[in-house]
């Protein structure tokens, strides 16, 4: 750790500005004790002040020796009283030397400081104590700071890895289904196959292209998920058709990558998966007041017995948007007339 008081130049004024205040009360305490004032104790009081000013400041560097190298409370606590005593007597001579050297003819000068010496004893170590005392004060704050700091960045470092979890949760189960599929149309339509692949590879080129949390635009979200649903529409043909309907401003906001695939997933997986109708997947998207909502609906068959699932992709979305906005975004979900929806909404921020 730096010196604490000459690390900042505010905290050097700020020095200055305690040091002359403590001259002001030493000047009253000298007054009390020679009963007058006299033509030296202006002078002798700055002279006296900036000569333990001085000292204080370079009292940190054996106080901080002694904090580092010593553990025992007696031995520490017997350390700063010589260094008191010290520090103390050192100030005196000083003083005495200095006031006597420049003022020689002044008569006043040794009634005055055998009047006034036991009080500058007291105030000497009286001042020492609360030097001490401020940079302990200094030790703890630093400590604290650093402590705030460590742990902010511990809750980074856990955010980042939990997204990148998160995100990675993505690719392998999208990418398992895929390859099941394309596994079956190798059988039955190696053409569909060959397109599909193409198809998986661009997708994937895209997600892993997109290194940790960065933030991509909406228009280049939905050409990935146009991609996407090629895939899926490779198997399903007319079966499945989408809609986007969404506002010109919207398109350079910017959300984390592969936000939106999850929810798509689910529309193709419980929607189309589990019905023998066609199923319309249509996304819109607006800014109301500062936030992006995005709003992502498919039919469904309520009569179908519904796939099996963990609710992983709500699940990751969710998480997702709470690790990056906070309480500033939210999705909720909900099923009225045979429609399943799914609404976004977070801050913009546009690029």
């Amino acid at each position: 750790m730096k010196h604490p008081i000459l690390e900042k130049g505010s905290r050097l004024l700020l020095w200055w500005l305690v040091w002359i205040f403590l001259g002001l009360g030493q000047s009253l305490i000298y007054y009390y004790a020679y009963g007058h004032y006299t033509f030296i104790t202006i002078p002798e009081g700055i002279i006296s002040i900036c000569i333990y000013s001085g000292l204080a400041l370079m009292l940190w560097y054996p106080f901080r020796y002694f904090n580092r190298s010593v553990t025992n409370s007696a031995v520490l606590f017997f350390n700063l009283l010589v260094t008191a005593a010290l520090a103390v007597t050192l100030w005196i001579l000083l003083t005495n030397y200095l006031t006597s050297n420049l003022f020689p003819k002044d008569q006043s000068f040794p009634s005055y400081w055998d009047a006034t010496l036991p009080y500058r004893i007291g105030t000497g170590i009286f001042i020492f104590g609360l030097t001490i005392l401020s940079y302990y004060l200094f030790i703890s704050l630093n400590n604290l700071s650093e402590k705030k700091a460590r742990e902010s960045k511990l809750e980074s470092l856990v955010k980042e890895t939990e997204l990148k979890m998160l995100r990675s949760q993505i690719n392998p189960h999208f990418l398992f289904n895929s390859l099941n599929s394309i596994s079956s149309l190798t059988i039955t339509d190696p053409d569909k196959a060959r397109i599909m692949v193409i198809k998986l590879s661009e997708f994937l080129r895209y997600a892993l292209s997109r290194k940790d949390e960065q933030p991509v635009t909406l228009r280049s979200e939905l050409e990935n998920l146009g991609l996407y649903l090629d895939i899926e529409k490779v198997r399903f043909g007319n079966k499945l058709v989408s809609e986007v309907t969404i506002t010109e401003d919207c398109y350079n906001v910017m959300l984390p990558v592969m936000l939106l695939q999850p929810i798509y997933e689910n529309a193709v997986k419980h929607g189309v998966y589990e019905s023998i109708e066609t199923v319309k997947i249509v996304t819109t998207a607006e800014i109301i007041n500062g936030y992006l909502n995005i709003s992502i609906s498919n039919n469904y068959d309520p009569e179908s017995i519904p796939t099996k699932g963990t609710g992983t992709g709500l699940i990751n979305v969710s998480r997702r948007i709470e690790l990056v906005y906070g309480n500033r975004g939210s999705i909720t979900t909900k099923k009225e007339n045979n429609i399943f929806t799914v609404n976004i909404a977070v801050p913009i921020n546009i690029k």
